[in-house]
Order: structure tokens, then C-alpha cells, then sequence
């Protein structure tokens, strides 16, 4: 069962896209639909691995686009999810190498230290990136959302929910994945006021520096190695430390959540603001609550679907399914209280379509 980007963007404010040349969200719709014709006249089906970056429920939306994208198109796809990162995830991808799959999809942990690896497993089987990207390396694409324009996307909320300005604490697992990367810097430049930046030449601010300009300050960027309970106490000691600390923002999928649950233990949930990335069921209950003042999703599912549906066009000699510019940009959407119920509903349909 497929579902159009349109069925699911129907009613919310997605963000305008952005980068000049970059795909836009209609090239899923305007890229025939492939068949699995190639599969059926060899009688083998194509085999594709989907390699995340961790284990979070956000990969569970993602992988229901990749189950949805299997039945549609008779191909076979395992998802793979490393438990502990870098070594793990390259682990994973030599097994996967050695069951003789036809592509992989892979989430970089690391994209500078990777591009060896990758350029290796590029040299034995098409190579394309999702989530995080490692434009160094030889994949043939990447299939996610512009992060430093999202990054300025959740800065616009910050400044919404404090429009007098104020201190505020950044939090993610990793900071050495491309995404993080280039998602800190946008929230940094948006409520900093600064001058919009491209990825192509994207300069960023050094952690562990405190950094002011107009009305913000922000105070810090907490990492905390894909660890949950961490991740807490990251978002506990914050809160502790600076008594005035007005607005907490979680640039992964579980940080807000795990801020929110150290506000509500502190007795600040509502007071301390928070604003979000993705769409984790916590995210979404804490904006419908007001405790969550936002949150910008980069719909995974369609970073499951796409990838699976790029990769085997690409197996089956299909090259112009590729943009031209290696970008096939999925768009983001801003959800408030306003339209988090209409999110909420549909992002169940996309979930059940891949069940």
C-alpha cells in the first residue's frame, strides 16, 4: 500500500523546501512508480539492507516505510539496528555484505570517519545514505531532510514560545553525525539572528562555548552517547545548574521526551519550555498537554519507503531515479497544538500501512 507524501502533508504547514536544485517533495510522486518486473523475470527477488543509526522508535516509523515499500515493489529488505553504534553498525554491514544482499541504505554514525568504509562497501554494492549523510563518500545519494533548515525551523519555535528572548540548552546523542551537526548550527544561527549559511559552506560554532547575540543565549550542547537515562540527567543537571535556563530543545527523537520527564520531576514542566525533533508518541502527548511547545518531524517513514524504492531502481539499471544534485530531499513539518491531533492520526496510517 502506498501513500503519497500529499496524503500525509494534506492540512499541515510543511516547511517551505529550501536548498536551489535540491529535490523537492514531489519527486517521490513525479518518479514513475517501478515495478518488480526485473525481480520476476530472473524468479529472484531483489535484497536490499537498511541500516540505522541506533535503536529508537523513530526507526520504527522508518522501518514501516521500508515493510510498506517491500510489498509494493516484491522485494526483500532487512533493517538493521545497531545497539551500540559505530562498530556495531559496520559489524552489521558485513554480514549483510556476505548474505549477498543488492544494496544497502545506511544512517552513517560517523560520516568523517566512515568514508573509507563506505567508499569499500560502495565499491561491491550501490551505496546510498539516509537520516545523516557522508557526502565524501561514494553514495549515490542521500534521502532525508535539509537538517540546517530544519535546525532553523525548531530556532523559529524557540522564538515563538520566548519572544522576550532567554538562555537556552541544546541536547543530542551524537555530535559526530553530519545531521546533529548541521541541525545544531541552523538553531543556533535562526535564534542568534544570524545570516542563513548553505550546506556546501556551513561553518559551525565550537562546543563547549558559551554563544549570545539579540535577545538568546545558548549556554551549551549536551551529549550523551545514545543513552537514555543520561540523556535525563543531562536535561536534570541543566536545570540544576542554571536556575534560569528558559528553554530546553532536543535535537534526537528521545531527548525532549527525556527532558520533559526531568522538568516534570523538578517541577518545572510548563516553565521551562521545550521544543522538539520527530515524533515520538511522549513528543506529541507533551504538545497536545503544553508542555512541548513544538516540534519539527522529518517523516521517516518516507525515509524508509524512498530509500528502499532509490536502491532498487538502482539494482534493477535504473540510474535516473538519482537527482541530479545527490539530494533527494524529503520535507519537514511543523507541528504545534494546532494540528498535532490531524499529525498524530496520520501518522498512524502511514505506521499501519507498513504493519
Amino acid at each position: 500500500m502506498k501513500i503519497s507524501k500529499r496524503t500525509f502533508l494534506a492540512g499541515l504547514p510543511p516547511v517551505a523546501l529550501g536548498l536551489a536544485g535540491c529535490g523537492k517533495s514531489g519527486d517521490s510522486a513525479a518518479t514513475p512508480a517501478s515495478t518488480a518486473s526485473g525481480s520476476a523475470a530472473t524468479g529472484k527477488k531483489k535484497r536490499f539492507a537498511y541500516v540505522t543509526n541506533g535503536v529508537d522508535p523513530f526507526w520504527n516509523t522508518a522501518s514501516a516505510g521500508v515493510r510498506a515499500a517491500e510489498k509494493e515493489f516484491g522485494i526483500e529488505c532487512q533493517v538493521l539496528m545497531p545497539p551500540k553504534g559505530l562498530v556495531d553498525q559496520q559489524r552489521m554491514i558485513e554480514s549483510a555484505l556476505a548474505r549477498g544482499v543488492d544494496g544497502i541504505a545506511i544512517s552513517p554514525c560517523d560520516a568523517a570517519n566512515q568514508v573509507g568504509f563506505l567508499n569499500e562497501v560502495a565499491g561491491r554494492v550501490p551505496v546510498i545514505t539516509h537520516d545523516s549523510d557522508a557526502p565524501m563518500s561514494k553514495r549515490l545519494c542521500f534521502v532525508g531532510m535539509d537538517n540546517y533548515k530544519a535546525g532553523r525551523a525548531a530556532g523559529k519555535l524557540v522564538k515563538e514560545i520566548l519572544p522576550s528572548g532567554g538562555k537556552v540548552m541544546l541536547f543530542v546523542g551524537r555530535m559526530e553525525q553530519l545531521n546533529s551537526q548541521q541541525r545544531r548550527q541552523g538553531i543556533i544561527d535562526e535564534i542568534l539572528d544570524r545570516p542563513t549559511q548553505t550546506l556546501e559552506k556551513l561553518n559551525q560554532d565550537p562546543l563547549g562555548k558559551e554563544l549570545s547575540g539579540g535577545k538568546f543565549v545558548v549556554l551549551d550542547t549536551r551529549t550523551d552517547g545514545f543513552d537514555y537515562p543520561k540523556a535525563k540527567a543531562n536535561a536534570e543537571d541543566a536545570m540544576s545548574r542554571y536556575q534560569d535556563l528558559a528553554c530546553m530543545i532536543g535535537l534526537w527523537a528521545y531527548n525532549s521526551p527525556m527532558c520533559l520527564e526531568a522538568a516534570k520531576a523538578a517541577g518545572k514542566a510548563g516553565k521551562v519550555r521545550i521544543v522538539s525533533f520527530d515524533e515520538q508518541e511522549p513528543t506529541l502527548r507533551g504538545i497536545i498537554d503544553g508542555h512541548i511547545h513544538g516540534t519539527i518531524s522529518q517523516q521517516p517513514y518516507y525515509y524508509g519507503y524512498d530509500s528502499v524504492r532509490i536502491l532498487k531502481d538502482i539494482a534493477e539499471g535504473n540510474r535516473g531515479v538519482i537527482p541530479s544534485n545527490g539530494f533527494f530531499e524529503i520535507p519537514i513539518v511543523e507541528v504545534r497544538q494546532a494540528n498535532v491531533q490531524e499529525f498524530w492520526k496520520k501518522l498512524k496510517t502511514l505506521q499501519a500501512a507498513g504493519a
